[in-house]
């Protein structure tokens, strides 16, 4: 079996693009992955239509020996675009190998631990506005049959927070545990804009709100600094969502600067590399779940991480609260019941794309801007001087 082609299809998904590829081959069988990079997305684009003259021509069950070429060989290496590409053909391969096999790829990897995975709603938030709003909106997720959900409370507050941003974040965070009740676990949401006072005064204020993390408290790129809240928040800091590799969680784990790792299936180079991250994760007894605001070739990619590594937590889902053509663009799109997903036993990812579909909702410009006059955090502006 012999690498024919590399297809790269993106398809305008409301506030990014999804970009997904296929890997088609001399013996009729196609794989798929994804690589959706929010912002960038022509940017991996062009990027994998450099990586089909390194692929053309080679067995894609050789997965590992192309993924040490692609991670060694050209001098510019690592970083989200390169490891998004990466991420997207290492997973089309491994679609291949389990449709050539018949067999799911976790079966490949040693077999799953569990048959379906807890997840968490994201995304259900955005055009609420008072506290009020937030609360019934957060109601109507739990009856979807959620028990856990993020959100980011402070509009386009940061990196310092002001008073009355802190007040309005905590009555929201306040409404929202009054409607849900004290069995839903909720996630709050730093987007990494805070420094390090602002991430401690808000980590005590969610503290009697039963918060189960505070995700991204501060910028990624000063693991002292994220220690540093780490120590001194009541609840755990969970992040991870920015790096791309083990050599980049190594360092994580090693300063001991987050009680939850959140590495992303795409941006961190693919399905091998992520497990090798929450394996290297338990050994620091620090659970996974992995990031995934992406198209639904990703989630079914990690899902075979979620079938997979011991230590797996919860998984992150945007859906039903995402284009309405998600399940559209792909046979087999994982789909949440009860709070819940299913671990797919169809082989390979158990995904195929529906070309005709994608070509419906072709790429449109979108900036991913959080902090910016468009923002989709933006419910009310109470940043003041300090954005």
């Amino acid at each position: 079996m012999l690498i024919t082609d590399l297809r790269v299809h993106t398809c305008f998904a409301m506030w990014r693009n999804w970009v997904f590829v296929e890997l088609a081959t001399d013996s009729g069988l196609t794989g798929v992955g994804e690589a959706t990079l929010e912002g960038r997305e022509l940017t991996v684009a062009g990027h994998l239509e450099d990586l089909r003259r390194t692929l053309v021509g080679r067995d894609p069950r050789d997965l590992r020996a192309h993924v040490r070429d692609l991670t060694r060989d050209p001098f510019w290496v690592g970083g989200y675009v390169a490891q998004s590409g990466l991420a997207a053909v290492e997973m089309a391969m491994w679609d291949l190998i389990g449709q050539d096999l018949k067999v799911p790829v976790w079966r490949l990897l040693g077999g799953r631990v569990r048959d379906r995975v807890r997840v968490y709603a994201n995304g259900w938030y955005f055009g609420v506005s008072t506290p009020a709003s937030w609360g019934e909106r957060a109601g109507e997720v739990v009856e979807l049959g959620y028990d856990a959900m993020k959100f980011d409370p402070f509009g386009r507050a940061g990196p310092v927070i002001e008073r009355d941003a802190l007040d309005h974040a905590v009555a929201i965070v306040e409404a929202v545990r009054f409607a849900v009740g004290p069995r839903v676990d909720l996630m709050i949401e730093g987007h990494g804009r805070f420094d390090v006072y602002s991430a401690i005064r808000i980590a005590h204020a969610l503290a009697p709100f039963d918060a189960f993390w505070f995700e991204e408290p501060i910028a990624p790129g000063n693991l002292a600094a994220l220690a540093e809240v780490r120590r001194a928040s009541p609840i755990q800091i969970a992040t991870g969502e920015r790096l791309f590799s083990r050599l980049d969680y190594r360092e994580l784990l090693t300063a001991g600067a987050a009680a939850v790792i959140q590495p992303d299936v795409v941006h961190a180079g693919g399905i091998a590399e992520t497990l090798a991250i929450a394996s290297m994760a338990e050994a620091w007894m620090v659970p996974v779940a992995p990031h995934n605001p992406n198209g639904p070739v990703a989630t079914a990619a990690s899902l075979v991480v979620d079938a997979v590594a011991p230590n797996f937590l919860i998984q992150e889902m945007l859906a039903p609260w995402d284009a309405d053509w998600r399940d559209a663009v792909i046979e087999g799109s994982p789909r949440v019941v009860d709070g819940h997903l299913a671990i797919p036993d169809r082989p390979g990812l158990g995904v195929r794309l529906v070309p005709e579909e994608i070509a419906r909702h072709p790429y449109q410009p979108v900036d991913l801007g959080f902090f910016g006059a468009a923002s989709v955090l933006d419910t009310v502006d109470l940043g003041g001087s300090n954005r």
